[in-house]
């Protein structure tokens, strides 16, 4: 808390800079609506929106055939393979039965088997068959996937190369209306850095100053980061550049006034002690030296030191004694601390 102020003051300071933030926030919150909604940057078109359909729609039914026959294909090849599976299964149990019967017949060498015999090795040879059908079948569905995907790829790069015209004419348009929406949002939030500006200038210690830095705050949140995320690729050259200007304007700003500061303490410093004091408010001197500065100079003293009573640095009466009790007090203070005697003081409210 500043300890030259009043209690009621110190707290309706920090109440008036609460409000200053709050008026920020709300505007904050329309400025971002308004940027929102200015000019809304829909989806770009698309890349088939500038290809002649006449030329576009056989190769789309092309692909779109291609693609179903690929599909049918696939599945024609999952029946085909798992049906040309189950027949090299069969095949191979048969044949693993016939090799253990010739084993056992050629053990009995029995005449009569003869006619069994034969009809096992057609049974055999029909289970063979049937597994040769079955894989013929799975290489013909092969030969239909393939052409399948060959017909599809050939169809793609076709539409690939009608679209390339049309792909650059797609981005040319959208590269026209992001820079169209960001001149808009740009034209927006300059002027309000410019207001801002001259809000800073000359409004920012007066009757409504917390409405005036609640806009400062609104316009510098609005331009550096509001519009970053509609920031094309070289928008942030702007940004940045604002940035740099804004820079160079607050530091020669600042140069100056610390310069000109700086003269009128040495003027002031030249100035009899009466006169100075005149020149001094005080609420800011009782602030100083509650942080042991001195009130006119600004240079720290040691106020724990009994003995001090000037500025080592300008001068200036830090401490003197009360005309009436003689009590050792601030000089800059309009009563006694112990009797309450009036102090011979002029400063400014």
């Amino acid at each position: 808390m500043n300890k030259g102020l009043r209690l009621t003051e110190a707290w309706m300071r920090r109440a008036l800079w609460l409000v200053a933030f709050v008026f920020a926030w709300f505007l904050i919150g329309l400025g971002s609506q308004v940027v929102d909604n200015l000019a809304y940057l829909g989806p770009p078109p698309p890349e088939d929106a500038f290809v002649d359909p006449d030329k576009a729609a056989p190769l789309k039914g092309a692909i779109e055939q291609a693609g179903r026959t690929r599909v049918a294909a696939g599945e024609a090849l999952e029946q085909a393979q798992h049906k040309h599976e189950v027949a090299e299964a069969k095949t191979r149990s048969a044949r693993q039965a016939f090799d253990n019967w010739i084993a056992t017949r050629q053990t009995t060498a029995r005449p009569d088997q003869d006619g069994e015999l034969i009809a096992r090795t057609r049974e055999l040879d029909r289970l063979v068959a049937t597994e040769h059908d079955a894989l013929q079948a799975v290489e013909a569905q092969q030969q239909i996937l393939l052409d399948a995907k060959q017909a599809e790829s050939r169809a793609d790069d076709a539409y690939e190369a009608l679209l390339q015209p049309s792909r650059k004419l797609a981005y040319e348009q959208a590269k026209r209306e992001a820079r169209k929406v960001f001149l808009l949002r740009i034209g927006v939030t300059l002027p309000l850095l410019g207001i801002a500006g001259w809000l800073f200038r000359h409004k920012r210690n007066g009757t409504y100053w917390p409405f005036t830095w609640g806009f400062i705050f609104f316009a510098l949140f609005a331009f550096f980061v509001e519009l970053v995320p509609y920031l094309p690729s070289y928008g942030g050259y702007v940004r940045y550049g604002v940035g740099i200007v804004l820079t160079v304007v607050v530091g020669r700003y600042a140069v100056r006034w610390l310069q000109a500061w700086l003269e009128r303490q040495k003027a002031a410093e030249a100035l009899p002690e009466q006169e100075r004091r005149t020149t001094m408010r005080y609420d800011l001197a009782l602030e100083r030296m509650g942080k042991s500065l001195c009130p006119s100079c600004e240079r720290p003293s040691n106020f724990k030191d009994k003995t001090l009573a000037h500025c080592p640095h300008c001068g200036i009466g830090l401490f003197d004694r009360c005309q009436a009790c003689r009590t050792r007090k601030n000089a800059f203070a309009r009563f006694c601390f112990s009797c309450g005697t009036p102090a011979e003081v002029s400063l400014a409210d």
